[in-house]
């Protein structure tokens, strides 16, 4: 199941055509993927503290399917495809949130999708490291 975060549409993340700028579907995506790792437990700044490592973004493949405008409500989504020892590829979703008046349409329209690969790397030397087991169980769980 993946996890789900909301989000408004500003003046800010829009273009002079008033749809949304296509680089900002990337910081939808990543608060979407911080705020999972905290559903967790999992802050980014601890988890440096404690062990000396973080997470960064090794790769990103996006796919756009329809713009989001000034003013809608989207549900942007995370959840891992693929785990392995130092990195984890997480697949996301920016979906149109249903309009309360649009009774014809109950589910989300997707507007871009996106597989996200993340690497673990030591915080001092920025070399790949190995994810800390204990981070290991508690995402593929």
């Amino acid at each position: 199941m993946a996890f789900e975060w909301p989000v408004r549409i500003y003046w800010e993340d829009t273009d002079a055509g008033g749809i949304v700028f296509y680089a900002n579907y990337l910081k939808f995506f990543e608060r979407a993927r911080t705020e999972w790792l905290r559903s967790f437990g999992i802050g980014q700044h601890n988890i440096r503290e404690q062990t000396g490592g973080m997470f960064v973004v090794t790769g990103a493949d996006l796919r756009y399917h329809r713009p989001a405008r000034l003013d809608d409500e989207l549900i942007v989504t995370a959840s891992v495809s693929e785990i392995g020892r130092a990195s984890l590829t997480i697949g996301q979703k920016a979906l149109l949130k249903p309009s309360q008046t649009d009774q014809a349409s109950n589910a989300p329209t997707l507007l871009c999708e996106a597989s996200i690969r993340i690497g673990w790397v030591d915080a001092a030397t920025m070399r790949p490291s190995r994810i800390p087991g204990i981070l290991l169980e508690q995402l593929s769980s």
